[in-house]
């Protein structure tokens, strides 16, 4: 999938994405990078929303899962189970997440799982950055479920 691709999907499935005015940087094995801009996702201190910078951050692990899943010719559903978000700065501009698997996620495990029992977790995080600076952290438990559940 091409980063356009990826960007039209988010927008026509995840319709807060369209609102949010996020869009896909690049795309890889074992990275998603989305960047959103200040304008809609702005607070009243003219930084921007924690709860749009979580929701980018999700949506950038997320897009990692879900390419992974689908380039592998597994269908299934990908839903967040748990999450937590470290913000480390304020972010007054244009932003992005960057999205990774977490050290120790076994991505054959989980895909052996996901054949076993119809449904697999893994962890999976995500780096907000503002003008070239760590801004946010998150660390999330994502659950693929498989296409009969």
């Amino acid at each position: 999938m091409t980063p356009s691709a990826l960007q039209s999907y988010l927008h026509d499935h995840i319709p807060l994405s369209k609102a949010m005015e996020v869009s896909v940087v690049s795309i890889a094995d074992d990275a998603v990078v989305l960047s959103a801009p200040l304008g809609p996702n702005i607070n009243h201190r003219e930084t921007v929303f924690g709860g749009s910078a979580s929701a980018v951050a999700i949506l950038a692990c997320w897009s990692l899962l879900h390419l992974r899943l689908t380039a592998a010719g597994l269908e299934s559903r990908v839903v967040i189970q748990r999450n937590e978000m470290d913000y480390l700065a304020p972010i007054s501009g244009a932003f992005t997440a960057r999205s990774y698997f977490e050290v120790g996620a076994n991505w054959d495990g989980f895909v052996k799982m996901l054949g076993r029992k119809g449904r697999a977790r893994i962890s999976i995080g995500a780096v907000l950055e503002f003008e070239g600076h760590e801004a946010g952290r998150l660390t999330g438990e994502f659950v693929a479920l498989g296409a009969g559940l």
